[in-house]
């Protein structure tokens, strides 16, 4: 599939309305803290103090402006800008995991790294044969 077609934009309108669901409630101190409340009956999560609230919050505002982007005004190079930004931040979920963050931000691993890789890998291919049509073809040595 390449980047410039209608199934491609479709996976980029996909990821966006998962980041709108999943990154909402994380976009106001109010929300906030009921999702905390939620993910805190699933596993082990530290209290909330103000600036993990911020940092929730700030996080959560800018994924949501960049879903709506995403939504309303679907391009392909949308999708080559948020597949790096989910290997950043399958990255450092990873990392965090690493350091023994509760294990319910695997689910949310699968859904960075699986998005990521159906909204680069199009665009690798691409690379890939634009880059061998503009290969000399060498003679072969006989």
């Amino acid at each position: 599939m390449s980047p410039q077609t209608s199934g491609y934009l479709r996976i980029v309108r996909a990821s966006a309305w998962y980041d709108l669901v999943v990154t909402a409630g994380f976009a106001t101190p109010w929300t906030y803290v009921l999702v905390h409340r939620a993910l805190s009956s699933l596993g082990t999560f530290p209290p909330t103090d103000t600036i993990q609230i911020l940092y929730a919050n700030l996080m959560g505002s800018v994924v949501v402006v960049w879903a709506l982007l995403r939504l309303f005004r679907t391009l392909p190079l949308h999708g080559l800008y948020d597949g790096i930004a989910r290997v950043l931040f399958a990255t450092w979920q990873t990392y965090a995991l690493t350091q023994g963050a509760t294990k319910l931000l695997v689910l949310f691993l699968v859904f960075e790294v699986s998005f990521g890789l159906v909204q680069l890998l199009p665009w690798l291919t691409d690379a890939v044969r634009a880059r061998a049509r503009t290969q000399p073809v060498r003679p072969s040595a006989r």
